[in-house]
This record gives structure tokens, sequence and C-alpha cells, in this order.
């Protein structure tokens, strides 16, 4: 079951993780709170905002009906299909800010699509795409000797979260994936990111520099760390406390 127009009073635009999105965010939530269709406010987005260079545009689901592949839909008619609900509102509050990766992620279903056709079983790539749309974060680290990155990988957590707690005031965690951003308006401890591992770790960002990582043959390997996002520093004010790192049902350690 979907989210119904109603949850929106539910988004706290004071989260951390919705501050990258909040401008925008905050006027199109008043926006559907005064009765505008979703896909009707993200456009006027893109109409009020040229400098917003998104390849696509938003229409009632209805319009999408027939069509083999949602994905395969979007590249065809550069049109995303949009219900009134959080959950395709964070889809397209995504689209607005992060476009080329956005729609690179779309060539590369799309071009799965034809090469494969629709079938019951996605496939490594197009799973692994699925994953990155819904779910993936960023973990910006302007200075590279943090290497959160890789103890995040190794799961260690106490490093990570504890020891290098003064890294994260320079690092920078952005949720990419809407069903996250979604679930998210309720946050829970074990909610958790797929922090995105690209060959070269991630210093600014940056849209298109981090499409251009976007290659099919590394996403196929998922390349992605489980993160359990309440325990970044200042998400949660329960993380102050270093017992919260020693619940094991969710700061998992590494198989040995």
């Amino acid at each position: 079951m979907y989210s119904t127009p109603t949850n929106f009073q539910a988004i706290n635009w004071q989260t951390p993780w919705l501050v990258p999105y909040k401008p925008i965010g905050q006027w199109l939530t008043e926006q559907v709170l005064l009765g505008s269709p979703v896909h009707v406010a993200l456009n006027e987005v893109l109409v009020s905002n040229p400098n917003i260079d998104c390849p696509v545009r938003f229409v009632r689901q209805e319009e999408s009906q027939g069509a083999a592949a949602y994905e395969s839909f979007i590249w065809q008619t550069k049109s995303v299909p949009t219900r009134d609900n959080l959950h395709d509102f964070f889809n397209g509050l995504v689209w607005l800010h992060f476009p080329k990766i956005k729609a690179r992620l779309n060539e590369l279903q799309a071009a799965a699509i034809e090469a494969a056709g629709v079938t019951q079983h996605r496939g490594k790539l197009r799973d692994a795409l699925t994953l990155f749309d819904e779910n993936a974060a960023f973990l910006i680290e302007p200075k590279r000797e943090s290497a959160l990155v890789q103890a995040i990988r190794d799961k260690a957590w106490r490093h990570v979260f504890i020891d290098q707690r003064g890294a994260w005031r320079d690092a920078q965690l952005i949720i990419f994936g809407h069903a996250l951003l979604e679930k998210l308006v309720s946050p829970r401890k074990a909610m958790t990111a797929h922090v995105f591992c690209p060959p070269v770790p991630i210093c600014t960002l940056d849209d298109a520099a981090i499409s251009a990582t976007l290659d099919a043959e590394h996403l196929a390997t998922k390349p992605y760390a489980p993160l359990p996002v309440m325990g970044v520093p200042d998400w949660c004010l329960d993380n102050d406390d270093a017992a919260f790192y020693g619940d094991a049902n969710v700061f998992r350690l590494a198989a040995t």
C-alpha cells in the first residue's frame, strides 16, 4: 500500500538527511498540501528553475498504462509516471537534484530491458540498478585519508562511528534512494542505506562526475556497502552514547 497525500504532513524538513533537498522539497510539500498533484508541482519547479537541466517531465501514472516496462516508458517518452504519494514525490525530488545520475540509471535499465526483454528474473545488472535507485547513498569524503567507505565495507562500526567520529565533521552522507527517503519520514534504528562504492572515492557532490562513474559492468557487481544510517553522528540523539552501537542486531560485524 502506498502513502496517501495526508502523509506529506509527516515530513520533517529539519532532519539532517533532508537538508540537501529542503529548499525545493519544502515548497513542493506546501503545494501538494494545498491540493496540487505531485506531477504538476514537480513540473512547476522545472518551469521556474530553468537552470535545472532535467531531461524528463512528470506525468500522471495513468499515461504509462500499457507500457511494457516503467523504465522503458521513461527512456522512450522522457516522462516519469508519478502518483500522489510519498514514494513518487521523493523520486521526483531526486530527479530534480541529480538529473544526470537518474538519467544514466534509466539509460542502463532501458538498455538491459531491450537486450533481455521483460522477464520474471531481472538479472544482476537490473537488480543492482534498482537497488541503487531505491536505496543508495553517497558518502562524500573531502579528506581521502579518513577512508570511511572502506571501514563501512569492513563493517568496522567502532572505527566508523567512535574512533573516526571526528571525520564525520568533514564527510557527508547524501541519501539518493527515494524509497529510503520515504522510509525515513518515520525513522527507525535499523534503517540501512547502500553506500555506493565507485572505483575512486567521491570527494565532492557532483551530479555529472558521479554519473560518469556509473558503468554497467561495475554496477553489476553490486558495489555497495550497507550502512545503518541512524548511526551517522547528529542523525540521532541517542547515538551520542557509544552504547548505541552495541546493538548487534543493527550494527552487525563482518563474517569471520
